[in-house]
């Protein structure tokens, strides 16, 4: 994460509950032009690999995201931060949060759709060690624009090495 970024405020992140739907909804309604709708919602975390979060102040939901699980990956399908509260920090607390569920041994990277003219998206997520792996031609349903796949690996632990002096044997 960018240590040039202010204070972010603080959020809880939690399991979304049926009752955080209306709030969800509002966020989702101002964050994109071909949005969800409840039924879209409610189908999705219906599947068994499928988990929704919300960032919380207050008591009011500020931000969501919906992923799935696979077996080597997380998927995201939809993560928004009410217009408010965006640059305050809160988006990338979800991500570090979702980050925190990688290992080495199972799931090791996030991966996401962005649209091509989506370019807030696209410079958060680089920001927050996202990084543009390849392009989905004619993505989306509703216009004829390519998505971006964006992904997240989780950082490899360093092995303990120890350095070999080849000269100091041939000396020796």
């Amino acid at each position: 994460m960018s240590s040039s970024k202010k204070q972010a405020v603080g959020v809880q992140i939690r399991w979304m509950i049926r009752r955080d739907m209306p709030e969800v909804l509002a966020i989702e309604h101002e964050s994109f032009e071909f949005n969800w709708t409840e039924e879209d919602f409610l189908a999705c975390l219906r599947q068994r690999n499928c988990i929704g979060m919300v960032a919380e102040m207050d008591d009011q939901v500020v931000g969501f995201m919906i992923y799935e699980l696979h077996k080597n990956r997380l998927h995201v399908l939809n993560f928004a931060v009410a217009g408010r509260f965006r640059r305050q920090g809160i988006g990338s607390q979800m991500v570090t949060k979702l980050a925190g569920k990688l290992s080495q041994q199972r799931r090791s990277r996030i991966l996401l759709e962005v649209r091509e003219t989506n370019l807030a998206a696209q410079l958060f997520f680089r920001t927050n060690g996202f990084r543009a792996v390849s392009v989905l031609r004619g993505f989306y349903d509703d216009t004829p624009e390519d998505a971006y796949v964006m992904q997240f690996r989780c950082r490899e632990e360093q092995p303990d090495v120890i350095p070999f002096n080849r000269i100091a044997k041939l000396a020796g």
